[in-house]
């Protein structure tokens, strides 16, 4: 199938495909012509990578796991013993930073809440409109 088919069986942009590709997440076959082509597999492999997307993941390490996970149904299902790992050192970033956002947002809060009553009041008009 040509890009423009599995952009439409999939649901994502022709240009997100191709980058895709250029991440080495996607490897399309070339017909003579130049043109892409891509088999059934290739619309597992993009649910795969937006489901790795989803999850917090950047295209650098879904590169590296992609090759180490099959579908399951829902699910994905980590076939690589060093699989394991990466994920757990993923989710360790991803925890530290909702962590460090959380920080953020606490002491953005305390900014907020120090304004002067006729400040809030003068913003909050502000924000209704």
């Amino acid at each position: 199938m040509r890009i423009g088919d599995l952009s439409r069986r999939t649901g994502v942009h022709e240009r997100l495909l191709r980058y895709y590709e250029e991440q080495g997440l996607l490897h399309p076959a070339r017909r003579p012509s130049g043109y892409r082509e891509y088999s059934d597999e290739d619309i597992d492999t993009v649910r795969r990578i937006r489901s790795l997307l989803a999850a917090g993941l950047n295209t650098s390490a879904i590169a590296t796991i992609l090759p180490c996970l099959r579908d399951d149904g829902d699910r994905l299902i980590p076939t690589c013993s060093d699989l394991l790992a990466d994920l757990h050192r993923e989710r360790e970033r991803i925890t530290q930073s909702i962590t460090d956002l959380q920080t953020s947002l606490g002491a953005l809060d305390r900014v907020i809440a120090a304004a002067p009553p006729d400040v809030a009041r003068r913003a909050l008009a502000t924000l209704d409109h």
